[in-house]
C-alpha cells in the first residue's frame, strides 16, 4: 500500500489567537485557510517550544527541547547527527524536500531533506549569537521599531522576493513529481516568511482592509509595571522610554493582517496545484508556524516571550478520509510533529533515540491525548534560562533571576493577573516550582548556553577574517537538463513535460 503524501505548509511569526480559524470575530481575511480548517483537525492550544525562529524550528524538526540539542538562539549550530522528521521519512521511502525558510545554522543545510528548492532568507552563520557576558549591550542586529514606523503598502520587499520563489518552486516540485515519479511518496515542506516583520505588503492585500476598523492592542501596560523579561525586551527592541504613534501601530497591524491574507492566497495556490495534479486525495496537509507576534499587545512587539500572542501557533491536520473534523482543546506543541509525521507515514520512532515530543495521533483519532507543553528560551532579552510549563488551565513561567509568573488562562485569557503573588495560589505555585527544578538543571543549562555563546562568538569573528566561505544553502540547477536541449529527443521531452500526458 502506498504511503500518503505529506504537504507541510509553514508560516513565520503568525499569531494564532487573532486568526479567523481560532477567533470568529477576527478581521483577518483568510478564506482558503478557513475552508481547509472546516475539514481538518484544528488544535486550539498549540504552542512553539521556544518563541524565536531558529530554536523553534530546530525543535519542530527534531522533536527535542532546545537545551537537548543546543538550540539556544538564532545563531545556534544545529548538529548534523540529530535525527529530524526528514531523516525518518526518508528511511520510509519518502522523497523529502524543503522549499523556503528553516533557518538552519552551521555547515549542514539539509538535515535529512533530500532536496532544498531555495536558499534560506536568513544567514547560516554564527553572527546573531546572544551575549550573556554583556547583557546590557544592545547588539546591532537586534530588532528596532523601524518595522512599525515604516509600516504600510509596498510594491516589493525582500520578504516578497523570497516567498514568491518559495511558492513557485513548491508548485514546480509538485508538477515534476506527477510527471516523473508519481509512485514515490513525498514530504514537501513549504515554509514562507510572511507575516514576519517588516510590516509591509502590496496594495492588493493592504486594500483588503480599506475601511476595516483595525483594532489597537487591547492591553496597554505601563513600562514600569511590566515583568522583568518584558522590560528587557523593550530595551532589546529599542522601545524603552519611548511611545509609538497610534496611526503607525494601526498601519503595522493592517500590514500584518494583509500579510496573513497574502499567506492565504499562497495556500490557495498550493491547494489548487495539488488538485490540478490529482494529488489532493492522497496528500495529508499540515499547517503550522514557528511562533507568533505580540503586535503591540502589552506594549511588546515581535516574539521572545511566553505570552499567548508570541507563543501560540496555528496547527491543523487535513486528512478527511482518515480523521473527522474536530477541535482539540488540549495543550500540544510543534515538538510533537516529528512522532506524528512518522506515524502518519506508517512508521515508528526509534525507541532508543532521544525524543521529547509525543504523537498527536490519538488526538487526531478523537481518543484524547496529552495536555502539556514544555518550553525553553535562552535568547534575546534573557539573562538566564526562561522556562515555561503549559498544562490544563495553567501557564507557569520560571526563571531563577526574575519573579515567577503564573496565569489561569481559562479565566484570564489575556494574562492580566499574575497569580504567583496570590495567597490563594501558593500551593499550586510551589508544585510548579518543584516540578521546574526537578525537570531542569538550570545552572547546567546556563553554563552550557554561556559556553556555546563564547565558542560561537570566537568562531564567527575568526571566519570574518580572510576569504569568506559561506554556509548558506546554494540550490544548484543543471541547465543542460532544462527546457529544450539537443541531446534530448524533442518529442520525448515534450511528452514527459506535459501533464496529463497524452
Amino acid at each position: 500500500m502506498k504511503r500518503p503524501n505529506i504537504l507541510f505548509i509553514m508560516t513565520d511569526q503568525m499569531a494564532a489567537p487573532i486568526l479567523p480559524i481560532h477567533d470568529a470575530a477576527s478581521p483577518i481575511k483568510m478564506p482558503n485557510l478557513v475552508r481547509l480548517a472546516e475539514r481538518s483537525v484544528v488544535f486550539d492550544a498549540a504552542y512553539c517550544n521556544s518563541p524565536l525562529c531558529a530554536p523553534s524550528r530546530f525543535v519542530l524538526v527534531s522533536g527535542q527541547l532546545p537545551s537537548k540539542i543546543g538550540a539556544y538562539d538564532n545563531a545556534a549550530d544545529f548538529p548534523a547527527d540529530v535525527p529530524t522528521y526528514a531523516h525518518y521519512l526518508r528511511r520510509l521511502g519518502y522523497h523529502t524536500a524543503l522549499s523556503g525558510k528553516m533557518h538552519f545554522c552551521g555547515p549542514d543545510q539539509l538535515h535529512g531533506y533530500e532536496q532544498r528548492l531555495t536558499s534560506d532568507i536568513y544567514p547560516a552563520d554564527y553572527g546573531w549569537a546572544v551575549n550573556w557576558d554583556a547583557p546590557e549591550e544592545r547588539l546591532s542586529w537586534y530588532h528596532n521599531m523601524a518595522s512599525v514606523l515604516q509600516a504600510g503598502p509596498c510594491v516589493r520587499s525582500n520578504q516578497l522576493d523570497f516567498d514568491e520563489e518559495v511558492v513557485f518552486k513548491a508548485q514546480q516540485y509538485l508538477y515534476d513529481h506527477v510527471r516523473s515519479n508519481p509512485e514515490q511518496p513525498f514530504c514537501l515542506t513549504v515554509s514562507m516568511t510572511h507575516p514576519h516583520d517588516p510590516y509591509c505588503i502590496p496594495a492588493e492585500f493592504w486594500n483588503l482592509y480599506e475601511g476595516v476598523d483595525i483594532p489597537l492592542p487591547g492591553q496597554v501596560i505601563d513600562q514600569a509595571e511590566q515583568d522583568a523579561h518584558s522590560q528587557r525586551l523593550l530595551k532589546v527592541i529599542d522601545l524603552w522610554g519611548k511611545t509609538l504613534p497610534e496611526d503607525k501601530i494601526k498601519d503595522a497591524r493592517r500590514a500584518y493582517f494583509g500579510a496573513c491574507s497574502y499567506i492565504d492566497a499562497n495556500i490557495g495556490k498550493l491547494l489548487k496545484t495539488l488538485a490540478d495534479c490529482n494529488l489532493a486525495e492522497d496528500t495529508i496537509i499540515l499547517f503550522s508556524g514557528d511562533h507568533g507576534d505580540m503586535l503591540g499587545e502589552r506594549g511588546l512587539w515581535y516574539k521572545m516571550h511566553w505570552f499567548e500572542m508570541a507563543a501560540r501557533v496555528p496547527l491543523l491536520v487535513h486528512a478527511p478520509k482518515r480523521f473527522a473534523a474536530r477541535r482539540i482543546g488540549q495543550c500540544v506543541s510543534t515538538m510533537d510533529l516529528l512522532p506524528t509525521l512518522v506515524e502518519l507515514a506508517g512508521g515508528q520512532v526509534d525507541a532508543d533515540l532521544a525524543l521529547d515530543g509525543r504523537s498527536l495521533l490519538s488526538h487526531l483519532k478523537g481518543e484524547g491525548g496529552h495536555d502539556q507543553v514544555l518550553g525553553e528560551y535562552m535568547a534575546e532579552g534573557s539573562i538566564g534560562p526562561l522556562m515555561m510549563i503549559r498544562r490544563g488551565d495553567w501557564k507557569f513561567i520560571y526563571s531563577e533571576q526574575d519573579p515567577l509568573l503564573l496565569f489561569d488562562l481559562r479565566h484570564d485569557p489575556q494574562e492580566r493577573e499574575n497569580l504567583a503573588t496570590s495567597v490563594d495560589h501558593q500551593g499550586l505555585l510551589a508544585e510548579f516550582v518543584d516540578e521546574a527544578r526537578t525537570r531542569w538543571d538550570i545552572p547546567a543549562i546556563h553554563r552550557a548556553t554561556l559556553a556555546s555563546q563564547r565558542r560561537r562568538r570566537l568562531v564567527a569573528d575568526a571566519l570574518t577574517r580572510g576569504r569568506l566561505k559561506s554556509w548558506d544553502h546554494q540550490p544548484l540547477v543543471d541547465a543542460s537538463e532544462q527546457y529544450m536541449r539537443n541531446h534530448i529527443d524533442l518529442d520525448d521531452l515534450e511528452r514527459r513535460a506535459r501533464y496529463p500526458q497524452v
